[in-house]
């Protein structure tokens, strides 16, 4: 897929700063000076350096989801993790294959290899069938092939795979890894 100038610029931009935040990247100006200067390449010379840094992550730029391919027994599938701190969390541990069990008839569920972080957590949301969750007091993520029930603080929604629910139902591994 090819973009306009314009549209190519933009999403250089966003390339940059998802893999600033899933090398987990926690000062902004040096590492940014690189990515800036390359991402302004393609524009006119006239723009100044200043301009290009706001294309950084921040405002609307930091709710961009993040691609990952799933991988579910063997079957390629689409996912999206949200920007939430624990996203985040889990995306530096990709790629990442887990053994799935079944949990009372409504999710697959795994342990990752340590617990995610919880700081920053976003409002509760009760989880809709594809969704992939962290639930912390067990330490454990689960993929919903059914609706779950209402929010909790404890269940952090951390993004979506595109898979049909009985396709979710039944998987027994899963592989996750960031979208090239």
């Amino acid at each position: 897929m090819t973009f306009p100038p314009r549209h190519a610029l933009t999403a250089a931009a966003i390339v940059s700063a998802l893999l600033l935040a899933v090398t987990a990247c926690s000062e902004d100006s040096p590492e940014q000076a690189p990515l800036s200067a390359s991402a302004t390449s393609s524009a006119s010379a006239s723009e100044q350096p200043q301009t290009s840094a706001s294309a950084s992550p921040s405002g609307s730029d930091r709710s961009t989801p993040m691609d990952i391919r799933v991988t579910l027994d063997g079957q390629p599938i689409a996912g999206t993790l949200n920007d939430s701190p624990a996203a985040h969390d889990l995306a530096s541990l990709l790629p990442l294959t887990l053994d799935l069990e079944d949990f009372h008839g409504t999710e697959r569920i795994a342990d990752p290899p340590r617990k995610l972080t919880t700081e920053n957590a976003p409002e509760p949301e009760a989880p809709k069938t594809g969704d992939l969750t962290y639930y912390a007091p067990w330490g454990n993520l689960a993929v919903f092939y059914k609706d779950g029930p209402s929010a909790s603080s404890d269940l952090l929604v951390l993004g979506h795979i595109d898979a049909a629910a009985d396709q979710l139902s039944g998987a027994d591994r899963i592989t996750i890894e960031a979208a090239p």
